[in-house]
């Protein structure tokens, strides 16, 4: 069988509802009409110079923001500015591309929408969402790097925040590197193909955009077009592998290493723990197809994700194998790399949070906190069959000074409890299990490992379950004693 013809979804993810249609209008040498005299139409008027619009202004008077304004040359060469002190009529309303009014009347706003209508005018009455067919978002200025935000009129000052955070993610810079890519933009893309080689060319000027945090120098130009020169003469046109750590649900916890693979990929390979939220950040144009293994149920055999792997590097896709936590801590990642070394497919890895890390973090617990555990262990708690492994070294695990952590061990948890109360652990010790750790719908249960199976049956064998056992545990439960609450957790305590 094709394993490119699984039961999976190949098809590029659809974009969600869209309250308005984000769109970028270019004015330059466009006549616009704003009408209004008040600060508010001035700042209209001013946003529409500068992109080098035409802008007939009709007001009886002008506030002094205004006549300022007038006063100024435009900063685009080609925008012009003209005062008329008269009413708009529809006679000036013809062959206008955009029109914008304030009023403090509602009858006249009313008027002056159903004229620009008439007119076939897009039209913006300031602060009447009701007379407004297109609206303006908060700005981020990097021209020509233009980011815009909006929240539908529902919340501007939300707007206003997201375009502050935003800001301060942004160097300075990147004006002068957009304008560059401007410029060198033809030369490029008549060296490379487009697809892969052109993505490649934009994805590594990006990284070195925002990497260097200065404007491009004198010399950049050439280097650059060297690198476009490499790229277009390279014998090696076949496709790659990455396996990218997902983490464990909380799509802020990924590392910008992470996302920067997903917005590069050509196909995702993603197991059936990556959350919805990790995968709204991938390329929109991408293939997404899941390939997950759970226990007990349904699964995609490893055999056939490897082939599939495989078959689509050799056809030149850029893949990938997008894992929960860390590709390399239970991820079955070591026969992934050896088969796809094994054809002479090249692959990387990118670590991500694995759940343990997470569960900490949400529980506010060091695993090896210097009065109780001096290490920590990751085991798995089951094994390729289903029961507990045969190999583990129980008696090394009752050390009282060793967190244990069990991956994948919800089914064998009664077991569990059972062979290391048998190896000496203490009945009292302190134990954790949680679920969905780090998603809206984590929970959690605490008490002691003479107790875990009844812990195990509250929380369920449905999804997927972290246990942690160790008297380094032992201030969660000091906390519970004192009604510590943890943000979006459902909470069950077994004394």
């Amino acid at each position: 069988m094709d394993v490119l013809q699984l039961p999976r979804s190949e098809a590029p993810a659809r974009m969600e509802a869209l309250a308005k249609l984000p769109v970028f209008w270019a004015l330059e040498g466009k006549r616009c009409i704003v009408v209004g005299g008040s600060d508010a139409a001035a700042w209209k008027a001013e946003l529409l110079a500068s992109c080098g619009a035409h802008v007939e202004i009709f007001a009886e008077t002008l506030s002094e923001t205004f006549e300022i304004l007038l006063a100024r040359p435009p900063v685009h060469g080609s925008a012009m500015l003209m005062h008329r002190r008269e009413e708009c009529g529809k006679q000036n309303l013809a062959g206008a591309t955009l029109a914008i009014g304030d009023f403090d009347d509602e009858a006249e706003a009313a008027l002056f929408f159903e004229a620009t209508r008439e007119a076939g005018v897009p039209v913006n009455v300031i602060d009447k969402p009701a007379y407004c067919q297109f609206q303006f978002g908060s700005i981020v200025n990097r021209s020509p790097a233009i980011i815009a935000i909006s929240t539908d009129g529902a919340a501007p000052i939300l707007a206003q925040a997201i375009r502050r955070r935003i800001e301060t993610l942004l160097p300075g810079s990147l004006k002068a590197w957009a304008a560059l890519a401007q410029t060198i933009r033809e030369r490029v893309h008549a060296l490379l193909e487009p697809g892969a080689p052109r993505r490649a060319f934009w994805e590594k000027f990006a990284d070195r955009a925002f990497n260097e945090g200065k404007p491009p120098q004198d010399l950049v130009v050439a280097d650059l077009m060297k690198e476009a020169a490499g790229i277009a003469h390279a014998v090696d046109k076949g496709g790659s592998v990455t396996l990218v750590g997902a983490g464990p649900g909380d799509a802020e916890l990924l590392t910008l290493k992470a996302v920067r693979a997903l917005q590069a990929a050509d196909v995702i390979l993603f197991d059936d723990l990556v959350s919805d939220e990790v995968l709204e950040l991938a390329r929109r144009e991408a293939k997404r197809m899941l390939v997950g293994k759970r226990g007990g149920r349904e699964s995609c055999r490893q055999e056939d994700i490897n082939d599939m792997m495989v078959k689509l590097a050799k056809a030149g896709k850029r893949v990938v194998r997008l894992k929960s936590g860390d590709p390399m801590i239970f991820g079955r990642a070591g026969e992934e790399i050896a088969h796809l070394q094994g054809e002479g497919i090249p692959v990387d890895v990118i670590p991500g949070i694995t759940a343990a890390s997470a569960m900490a973090s949400r529980l506010g617990i060091s695993l090896t906190h210097r009065d109780h555990a001096q290490s920590v262990r990751f085991t798995t708690g089951h094994s390729r069959h289903g029961d507990m492994p045969k190999d583990i070294d129980w008696r090394s695990m009752a050390d009282s000074r060793t967190t244990n952590v069990f991956y994948m061990g919800g089914r064998t948890a009664p077991a569990i409890a059972k062979r290391m109360i048998t190896e000496g652990v203490g009945a009292q010790t302190p134990a954790v299990i949680i679920n969905n750790v780090s998603r809206p719908n984590e929970h959690r249960w605490t008490g002691t490992l003479e107790n875990l199976a009844i812990g195990i049956r509250e929380i369920g064998y449905d999804q997927p379950v972290l246990i942690a056992i160790g008297n380094a545990l032992g201030a969660l439960r000091e906390q519970d004693d004192g009604d510590h609450v943890f943000p979006n957790m459902q909470q069950a305590t077994v004394r």
